[in-house]
């Protein structure tokens, strides 16, 4: 089996969609060793946004400390192996093909999905590499999700909102008691999360596992020193200790709260103040993009995979204080089916843009077409481009130094720029 025939096996199991439910990802880990055993202290996440902020940050730290740490995250960008990584550095060709290679049969006899076939290759990688910590991102969920075969050190969940309805219900709480799933006896957990509706499950389950709970807006102070697009200076108080001037190259004050969090799991394992400092002005090397990132600055291109309301919400209320800087902003939009197109649109109107609609490169993906007619109903101006990255070049070619162009909406529109060289 080569790298790409590997690839030709796992994405197909896409065709399987989200099965929730850990008895497939558990028979595929028996078959090499039950590798999430051996994982070191496990910092687990789960939440609606944020999720992948909290997860650089916290490898970025422990790695700082000098812990060989791992990182699990999804989806890819441009490359599958951007998902697991140890110290930043990417799993090799040939170790995916390894454990492709060796749970092949037991992905085609359990009708495994992609995600668990993932989760698995990425927990035997880190196992055989002998890590001291690893950073796992939940998939979607978290009580039925792959991941939760772990026994987590720390758990994490920055927020709750509203996504995949469908599969974690349609209420705060019923999908907060899905994230708190993750939730384990021996573990600590820490949360940004402050809605009582949302709160209340997580507290119970912490009540329940007899396991102490950190909430950030009662346990830390963070405040904002300095800001600019890619750049800010945040001055964090704990319980503990007192962090001034902590450098992280991040847009948007949203980033804070998450970045507090991180924090506070590298105090709770002991980590001093100066490679929390290290790791967080070294997170972009943790492999962390698309949040806001910055690929060019006159005119300033900007990339953000944001792609539900709330999402969206904070993204423009951050370059909402940014927007009397620039003459014109133009948004490149591309979204999935599964999103709320509309109140979407409604918050990027917010910055008084006009968008150029795309086609995401994916079989979800919202007809440019119908994202513009829905533009142009909701008082909007829109166009149609058939290709992404052409469609970039010419906004690049035709912005003025002072205008601003945000493509947004989906992981699969980042990665389909991103893939281009940037």
């Amino acid at each position: 089996m080569t790298y790409q025939e590997a690839l030709d096996f796992l994405y197909p199991l896409h065709r399987f969609g989200i099965k929730p439910g850990l008895e497939r990802v558990y028979a595929l880990l028996e078959t090499l060793g039950s590798p999430q055993q051996r994982l070191g202290d496990v910092v687990h996440i789960a939440g609606t946004n944020g999720k992948g902020t909290v997860a650089a940050a916290c490898a970025s730290i422990f790695q700082a400390s000098g812990r060989k740490t791992a990182l699990f995250t999804s989806p890819h960008l441009v490359d599958f192996t951007e998902r697991i990584r140890i110290n930043g550095e990417q799993i090799p060709h040939e170790r995916v093909v390894h454990y492709c290679s060796r749970i092949r049969q037991a992905v085609i006899d359990n009708h495994a999905t992609f995600f668990e076939a993932t989760t698995v290759i990425a927990f035997a990688w880190f196992a055989d590499e002998g890590v001291d910590a690893s950073i796992i991102e939940t998939g979607m969920g978290g009580r039925l999700d792959a991941t939760n075969v772990v026994q987590p050190t720390y758990v994490v969940i920055p927020s709750i909102g509203f996504d995949h309805t469908e599969w974690l219900g349609n209420t705060l709480a019923r999908i907060a008691i899905e994230k708190a799933g993750i939730i384990k006896k021996g573990c600590k957990v820490f949360t940004a999360v402050s809605d009582p509706e949302a709160l209340e499950p997580i507290q119970q389950m912490s009540v329940l596992c007899q396991v102490p709970l950190a909430l950030a807006q009662n346990d830390v102070q963070c405040g904002l020193s300095a800001e600019a697009p890619g750049q800010m200076s945040l001055n964090i108080r704990t319980a503990l200790g007192y962090y001034p001037a902590l450098q992280v190259p991040l847009t948007g004050t949203f980033h804070a709260q998450n970045i507090s969090l991180a924090v506070m799991v590298a105090e709770a394992a002991g980590i001093a103040p100066q490679y929390i400092a290290i790791g967080l002005e070294r997170l972009l090397e943790t492999g962390y993009r698309g949040r806001l990132e910055v690929l060019r600055l006159s005119p300033i291109i900007l990339i953000d995979v944001s792609h539900n309301a709330a999402g969206m919400r904070v993204t423009v209320d951050t370059l909402a204080s940014f927007r009397h800087r620039y003459h014109r902003v133009v948004v490149m939009l591309g979204l999935a089916s599964d999103k709320d197109a509309e109140a979407i649109i409604q918050e990027l109107l917010r910055l008084r843009c006009s968008f150029v609609m795309v086609d995401i490169p994916s079989e979800r993906s919202v007809p440019a077409s119908s994202l513009t007619v829905l533009c142009k109903d909701l008082g909007g101006n829109a166009a149609v481009c058939d290709n992404p990255r052409k469609g970039l070049a010419a906004l690049q070619a035709q912005a003025g130094v002072d205008d601003l162009i945000l493509v947004t909406g989906s992981f699969y529109l980042a990665g389909n720029i991103l893939a281009d060289g940037w």
